[in-house]
């Protein structure tokens, strides 16, 4: 363990009480000492104590060293000599400072203790720095790496255990047998698993309804509601993420219980999933479609840019003619008559009129053309997709209610009518 090599702080680690530097120099050789203050320095703010194949810090033996007045090379006399100085010097501090070595019973207690945190993460280092702190509170000293290994690996298993009891709990047989045949695979084709999980692919109307059949294969499968939140999130997500990269026929390798915990993270992860990219998929359709309709009404304007000039000059002159026949009396159709026959007045009216249709200024408009485009999946999206509004996009959520509905009857005008009545 490293420790810091700030000058502050190392003068503080290397502080002896009154009390602390009476007990070391009832020690009667330098060496005894010096090492006896080393251990206690650690014991004191580390929480364990260095030997031979942990050596303390070259720094703060210095700091140690000078405050004692004695050399720092004292250390490797210290440690080089009898085993059975070390463990009596250990014993008398363990009593003084009133802390305890890791036993059987605390092993187990520490596993216990760290089984809450393990059925949210199964990061060892995570669960390390928990059982370091749990040592330190109960005043236990810092085993050998090895035991915190052992013991992190302990809580995490059990925390494994606890996860798949509480995933599998629910679950009817029905359901278990629903999530086997998901891995099965005939005639070299792809199981139903990984069929599920294919990525959504271009962005069509085909693409949408397979991704609206991936997520109606998973309701069909009726896993019990809310199941996704019998546990932490971070150990859902990483189960998914474990089962996603595994083949069919590794997941059948396990064992029932943590084969089936894994395939319902997958399958409500692939839910999730699914239903945004459906929603997605919907999205850039539709950017595109309004693309397409701005690029359409933009190449109608370049068309018809120079007969809306033509039409404009050819009103100024009608409306100058009019001005002039009032201001002087004149015949007002004799007027209209020398800019314009009569007939072709008319006829530029209706090309004026056909031009000023609002369908070749608004995008809008043109749009409502790619309808087909939508209505292919559009029933079939509403129908599959499970939406909560929050109150201030209630309303939405109701338009969106009756147009479902809409599509189930298929009902026109007299849907819209109440939509309109109700908002």
């Amino acid at each position: 363990m490293a420790l810091p090599e700030d000058e502050l702080t190392l003068t503080r680690m290397a502080y002896f009480s009154e009390h602390d530097l009476a007990l070391i120099n009832a020690h009667r050789k330098p060496a005894s000492r010096f090492g006896f203050a080393v251990l206690l320095c650690y014991l004191k703010n580390v929480g364990f104590a260095p030997d031979k194949k942990i050596s303390p810090s070259d720094a703060l033996l210095k700091h140690i060293a000078s405050r004692l007045k004695l050399s720092d090379d004292l250390w490797l006399a210290y440690i080089s000599g009898r085993d059975t100085t070390r463990r009596e010097h250990l014993t008398e501090l363990y009593s003084y400072l009133g802390v305890k070595t890791v036993t059987g019973q605390i092993q187990q207690d520490s596993v216990t203790h760290l089984l809450p945190m393990a059925m949210r993460t199964d990061k060892g280092i995570l669960l390390a720095e928990e059982l370091l702190e749990y040592l330190r509170r109960n005043s236990v000293i810092i085993p050998a790496i090895d035991v915190v290994e052992r013991t992190c690996a302990e809580a995490m298993a059990g925390g494994d255990k606890i996860v798949f009891q509480t995933l599998n709990a629910p679950l009817t047989p029905a359901h278990k047998d629903a999530l086997d045949r998901l891995l099965e695979s005939s005639d070299n084709r792809p199981s139903r698993l990984t069929w599920l999980l294919q990525p959504p692919g271009k962005i069509n109307g085909k693409n949408v309804l397979q991704h609206i059949d991936r997520l109606n294969s998973i309701e069909s499968l009726a896993l019990p509601e809310g199941i996704e939140r019998a546990i932490h999130q971070n150990r859902l997500l990483k189960l998914a993420r474990e089962g996603r990269k595994m083949s069919s026929r590794d997941l059948t390798r396990f064992s029932s219980a943590r084969r089936h915990a894994i395939l319902v993270c997958v399958i409500e992860e692939a839910r999730a999933t699914l239903t945004d990219e459906v929603i997605e998929l919907h999205e850039r359709l539709l950017n595109s479609l309004f693309s397409r309709a701005k690029r359409t009404q933009a190449e109608r304007l370049q068309q018809t840019g120079k007969l809306i000039q033509s039409k404009l000059r050819q009103y100024i002159d009608v409306g100058q003619a009019l001005s002039e026949a009032r201001d002087s009396g004149d015949d007002p159709w004799n007027a209209i008559e020398n800019i314009l026959p009569w007939p072709e007045f008319i006829a530029s009216l209706e090309e004026t009129r056909y031009l000023a249709r609002k369908d070749n200024f608004d995008p809008l408009h043109i749009i409502t053309e790619k309808y087909s485009t939508l209505r292919k999946y559009a029933p079939r999206m509403l129908s599959s997709l499970q939406l909560i509004a929050t109150p201030a996009a209630q309303p939405l959520a109701d338009a969106l209610v009756m147009i479902k509905e809409m599509y189930r009857k298929q009902s026109r005008l007299s849907l819209f009518q109440r939509v309109g009545e109700r908002l």
